[in-house]
């Protein structure tokens, strides 16, 4: 049985002012780690979180991308999943890569930064992956309810 059509296009359905809040902060955080007096004791720290932030970057634009060109409903629906599980996953590594920054005239604003960013985020990633569950709890559900 296929998806409810309203109810799918609902779960893609990104807010566009949260969607354009979260790009500005990112840009904003990625000019932060690239430009900004942060410091640490550990020798590579400072790549590291600039190499987990534009992955967090990366898979944040990967979780909005439009997924309408993918012919199964059910396949669109795991591939955002899949693409939620990575932008975890990458928030994550950047948690620990940001862990290791704790001095600079800048770290101060760094972390409130990247703390309302990684909030913005995990509060976009919850709201898009419990309607995407529904969905596809739904299919089964109905495959129960044929039988």
């Amino acid at each position: 049985m296929p998806f409810d059509p309203e109810q799918l296009e609902k779960s893609f359905a990104f807010d566009p002012a949260a969607v354009a809040r979260l790009r500005a902060t990112w840009t904003d955080l990625i000019v932060l780690v690239v430009w900004a007096d942060l410091k640490s004791g550990t020798i590579g720290a400072l790549p590291r979180l600039r190499k987990r932030v534009l992955e967090v970057g990366e898979n944040l634009r990967s979780l909005l991308t439009d997924r309408r060109w993918i012919p199964h409903e059910r396949e669109r629906v795991k591939g955002a999943m899949a693409a939620s599980l990575n932008l975890r996953n990458s928030l994550l590594q950047t948690d620990r890569a940001a862990k290791l920054i704790s001095e600079g005239d800048e770290f101060a604003s760094f972390e409130t930064l990247y703390l309302g960013f990684r909030q913005q985020v995990l509060a976009l990633i919850e709201q898009h992956e419990q309607q995407w569950a529904e969905l596809l709890e739904s299919l089964y559900h109905d495959d129960a309810d044929e039988d």
